[in-house]
């Protein structure tokens, strides 16, 4: 019996998990960190709080697990993708706080290279849109404001990267300066084609080439830690994965049309296409999934930015629920909406709208709503932008899919479960283990450490799963559906009226 000691370090907290060679969880530990949020729109994170949160899950479950240590196969890393960090060459210290995925500062920069007629050049070396969802006009954004910033990026005083290459470089005292391709691939810095950073985009973006890391496979060796003194011999690092990718990776979606959502913060649907990268002429972008010795796989995702945020929004923001569970019960109590939909437009829409200057709203208010229809209102918001992505995705990848996989932890909740499949018409099959990023950065590391040596193998490893099937009348669904796209298309025209 061998054991993977697994971080995921997501938008909200950062977990360290163990799990054994068959992929079964034994421990986990978590700790949020705080989202901080200095202007409207903009959302960013303290990396060195993110830093001592990793050092304090990961060794709390290594001491727990101090027995198996001599089985301790390596450590595995997952992370949220886009956020960006900068940080110092010689401490590994972050020079300012990290910009996350969820931050529109780059919208004006995205407008700038989209009039210059940019977009086209841009999405068939990334696969991606020309949104300040990615990295690189976070990056932009700072080399304008910053200059004496990009005066060390050009001098190699100061780095850049996603937090998957920041946690690995303090990981190993800065021995290792590495990403894989699941991650390089979201910053619109990289030709998914060529699988290398793109010279010509670096450009483009003002971004020093020199500062990004060294581009590896998901299943390769990321160097040795001892989480600063705590292991009492250094413990490899292998299987590195961006999130929604390692996910997919763990629901063994290894085959063309096979698909998965996670429900996470924000919600990506994968859908797998195979070793040829295909672009998307409706908005939805072509991600490269992973690289196994040497042969890429790449998948179409549809990006839903806000999802259950909503939800954490309306605990902490707007104060009508006290906790997601009451939530839960409140939202199932109820027979219906009431004709309340919320547009959880707080960062823009993504597929397969692409508005980043959409702004939230809640539509449908009568006389008799009260707070449980906009509760409701909220859980019922993941499931039509969910609906709405696999619509697009369907079309372009000329697939009709049958099963979807489904992780992460709103999918605890079968009320939520079981009106998404009602939704989307599909069988939804949800893993008893939530934690399925985590899970599948293991996998890449179990399969980099030679305990498994194909695919195949890990394809072979038992399921333990819920399935949801469809169960509500389909006109039924149309008419919410319909109910919500009027929603969104009055959210769109309002948010055309609103001031810059």
């Amino acid at each position: 019996m061998a054991f993977v000691l697994a971080l995921d370090q997501s938008t909200s907290a950062t977990k360290a998990l163990l799990f054994d060679d068959s992929g079964n969880c034994l421990d986990r530990e978590s700790r949020e960190h705080r989202q901080l949020y200095p202007r409207a729109g903009w959302v960013e994170h303290d990396a060195e709080e993110i830093w001592q949160n990793t050092l304090a899950v990961l060794r709390t479950v290594a001491l727990r697990a101090a027995e198996r240590n001599r089985e301790l196969l390596c450590l595995s890393v997952t992370n949220q993708r886009e956020t960006i960090v900068v940080f110092e060459r010689r401490t590994g210290r972050p020079l300012r706080p990290a910009i996350v995925w969820q931050c529109r500062r780059g919208d004006e920069i995205c407008a700038e290279h989209r009039a210059a007629g940019r977009e086209d050049f841009v999405h068939r070396q990334t696969g991606l849109c020309l949104d300040a969802y990615f990295s690189a006009s976070k990056l932009q954004w700072l080399v304008r404001q910053e200059p004496g910033l990009r005066t060390k990026l050009e001098s190699g005083e100061a780095l850049i990267g996603t937090i998957d290459t920041y946690l690995v470089y303090r990981l190993t005292g800065g021995e290792v300066f590495a990403t894989d391709g699941s991650n390089a691939s979201r910053t619109l810095l990289f030709d998914i084609g060529r699988l290398q950073w793109s010279e010509d985009l670096c450009s483009l973006w003002q971004v020093p080439s020199q500062a990004l890391p060294e581009v590896r496979e998901s299943a390769a060796r990321f160097g040795e830690t001892t989480l600063e003194g705590a292991l009492p011999t250094p413990l490899p690092i292998c299987g590195v994965m961006g999130d929604s990718q390692a996910s997919l990776f763990a629901q063994r979606c290894f085959e063309p049309g096979m698909a998965k959502a996670t429900f996470g913060t924000g919600s990506s649907v994968l859908l797998t296409i195979g070793a040829e990268p295909r672009l998307s002429t409706r908005g939805v972008v072509t991600t490269l999934a992973w690289v196994h010795r040497g042969r890429p796989t790449y998948a179409f995702e549809g990006i839903i930015i806000c999802s259950a945020a909503t939800l954490t929004w309306l605990r902490d923001r707007l104060g009508v629920i006290s906790d997601l569970s009451e939530a839960q019960a409140t939202a199932a109590a109820l027979p219906d909406n009431g004709g309340v939909y919320l547009v959880p437009a707080f960062s823009g829409l993504g597929l397969p709208h692409w508005r980043p200057d959409a702004r939230a709203a809640i539509v449908g208010l009568s006389s008799h709503s009260e707070r449980r229809h906009v509760v409701r209102a909220g859980f019922e918001s993941i499931s039509y932008q969910l609906r709405d992505a696999l619509e697009a995705m369907r079309g372009e990848a000329g697939v009709a899919l049958k099963r979807l996989h489904g992780d992460g932890g709103p999918t605890a909740n079968p009320w939520l479960m079981q009106f998404t499949a009602d939704l989307t018409r599909a069988e939804l099959a949800v893993p008893t283990m939530p934690d399925c990023s985590a899970l599948g950065a293991a996998f890449a590391g179990l399969l980099g450490m030679g305990r498994f040596r194909t695919l195949e193998e890990l394809s072979a490893l038992p399921r333990t799963e819920v399935v949801y099937r469809p169960s509500m009348p389909p006109d039924r669904a149309d008419r919410l559906v319909f109910g919500w796209r009027c929603a969104v298309r009055q959210t769109l025209c309002l948010s055309e009226s609103l001031p810059a």
